[in-house]
């Protein structure tokens, strides 16, 4: 029996180990993937940086070299000469107001939505969800003459209000299964305390949902950020083009200027207020998708 008992102990000990081994073998390939991805996505944005500082020459004749001095002034054309600087302002112009509705909106019709029963709660949920469905290419045409019609055509007013329309659907379904989280027992115990519905929404519901919030307006921000097919086709006055139109146009413009150091300096600075805002909020953002993201 005491050979058995040991020879059960050494067999165990071996599988154990075997076992450890290939935690260990799986683990340190999952790294290496990790990593190896990791380099993909952080390299070209590395690269596209240090060239932003390149002379023309120095980026075609060795375009993996670092700057042998920076240029600043690859900035400053883009900025001033190529209007990146009037670009950047017209998306702000256009993204504050349109994310500033979106959350706003959002979260009033998520609140009612996930907290209260009535008739038809289930149907405008599903009128909503079915705005994520319809592909944005078959809405252009109409989109373009319900502006036109509207006289909301090349204004910035009229691209914010398609922005918002747009982003409602998503932000709604993610911000009523968070809504969902939050404990009922806080509701009612300001009820009882004498607030109306206003002021437990605003006052104790909107606070514990700031999460989610953040989350969203992150995610909305750099949808609207990066948008183009939406501004390509809604504003057509050169005077007023959000950036991702204006870097496109500016592009164009290179075939026949070949000034492409400025060109690098405008999409670095087009890619630096997304990266500061991801970094900066980029805990809230997986606390605001691991709570809020399970629950529909």
């Amino acid at each position: 029996m005491t050979a058995d008992t040991s020879q059960t102990t050494l067999a165990g000990a071996q599988r154990a180990q075997e076992r450890s081994f290939s935690g260990i073998l799986i683990q340190s390939l999952i790294n290496v993937s990790l990593i190896f991805w990791a380099a993909l996505v952080i390299f070209p944005m590395i690269w596209l940086v240090y060239s932003s500082f390149k002379t023309d020459q120095e980026i075609f004749f060795a375009p993996w070299a670092l700057p042998q001095e920076l240029q600043w002034n690859n900035f400053e054309r883009a900025w001033v000469d190529v209007h990146i600087g009037q670009y950047f302002v017209n998306s702000m112009i256009v993204v504050v107001p349109g994310l500033t509705l979106t959350v706003i909106l959002s979260a009033m019709a998520a609140y009612i939505l996930a907290r209260f029963q009535f008739p038809g709660n289930r149907a405008i949920f599903y009128l909503f969800m079915s705005g994520m469905l319809f592909p944005l290419f078959l809405a252009l045409v109409p989109l373009f003459f319900l502006t036109k019609d509207l006289g909301m055509l090349n204004t910035f007013h009229g691209l914010i209000i398609v922005y918002t329309a747009y982003s409602l659907p998503f932000t709604i379904f993610f911000l009523t299964g968070f809504f969902k989280t939050l404990p009922s027992e806080l509701h009612e115990a300001a009820i009882i305390d004498g607030a109306n519905e206003y002021q437990v929404f605003f006052q104790v519901m909107l606070p514990l949902a700031q999460p989610g919030l953040v989350t969203m307006g992150i995610f909305n921000f750099l949808g609207m950020w990066n948008q183009f097919i939406l501004p390509l086709v809604l504003m057509a006055d050169r005077e007023k083009y959000v950036l991702p139109q204006g870097l496109s146009f500016m592009l164009h413009q290179q075939y026949y200027e070949n000034d492409w150091s400025a060109l690098f300096a405008a999409v670095t600075i087009i890619m630096i207020p997304t990266l500061v805002v991801y970094v900066i909020f980029q805990s809230r953002i997986q606390k605001g998708i691991t709570v809020g993201a399970l629950k529909g």
